[in-house]
């Protein structure tokens, strides 16, 4: 898990960056939108939804504008209809990768993420091929200075968290799906801020990556993440922490 905590730091650096480019505001507003369709308006009934607008906000997105991204999502506004799909593949050293995307042209968006894993040293896998390798959790990650380690442990456990652990400058807090949004609550009751929050797919096994591979994969990785329609990019490499630092610069 070390591979993931530490590209989960990276991420949230970046984040700032990727909100400038606008990049980011229309992922979530795809993310809202879609959540709303398949979960309904409401915050209090639908947690996608829910987790979806805290992201939003927690970017500084205006809240006229998630409005608009929930009515477009329940028809109450006009607007494009996205659709979810999971692609799998494999990246350099057999890296087994999942992405999701939202998109309104499922056409297009296959033959320019395929273009993506072609290009960048990677191929694209059938469907059931990668996805048996992951397991869907809860994902939270929070800077160490934030809170003591017991303290910390005594919130997350008591609200449901299955595992807390110490990687580098953060713990690392994970629990089942269901007890997410209890896990989050706590936090946010006890005043600890959160660098990264969300449902992700975490790996089972990871594969060692290291050298040129590493930079390769790397680079694949964060194409993929940069493509308009994809949301979410999972894969199970487990790459050293300055190696990972060097190749995402």
């Amino acid at each position: 898990m070390s591979g993931h905590s530490k590209w989960a730091s990276i991420k949230h650096k970046k984040a700032a960056t990727d909100a400038k480019r606008g990049a980011l505001f229309t992922k979530l507003i795809k993310e809202i939108s879609i959540a709303a369709r398949q979960g309904g308006g409401s915050m209090e009934t639908n947690a996608a939804l829910r987790t979806a607008v805290q992201k939003a906000k927690g970017s500084n997105m205006p809240s006229d504008n998630i409005d608009r991204a929930i009515k477009k999502g329940t028809g109450e506004l006009p607007g494009v209809v996205y659709e979810s799909i999971v692609y799998e593949g494999y990246g350099p050293g057999g890296v087994a990768i999942l992405v999701e995307a939202v998109t309104d042209n499922k056409n297009r968006a296959s033959a320019e993420i395929r273009n993506i894993f072609s290009k960048k040293g990677g191929n694209m896998a059938g469907a059931g091929s990668v996805n048996w390798m992951f397991t869907k959790k809860g994902y939270i990650l929070i800077a160490k200075d934030a809170s003591s380690e017991e303290a910390l442990m005594d919130i997350v456990i008591n609200a449901g968290a299955e595992d807390m652990k110490v990687e580098g400058d953060s713990y690392e807090i994970i629990s089942g799906p269901s007890d997410f949004e209890a896990v989050k609550q706590a936090l946010s009751d006890n005043n600890i801020p959160t660098q990264t929050a969300e449902l992700t797919m975490i790996p089972n096994s990871t594969v060692k990556v290291t050298g040129q591979s590493a930079g390769t994969l790397i680079s694949l990785v964060e194409t993929l993440e940069e493509h308009e329609d994809v949301q979410k990019v999972h894969a199970n490499f487990d790459i050293p922490d300055e190696e990972l630092e060097k190749a995402s610069e």
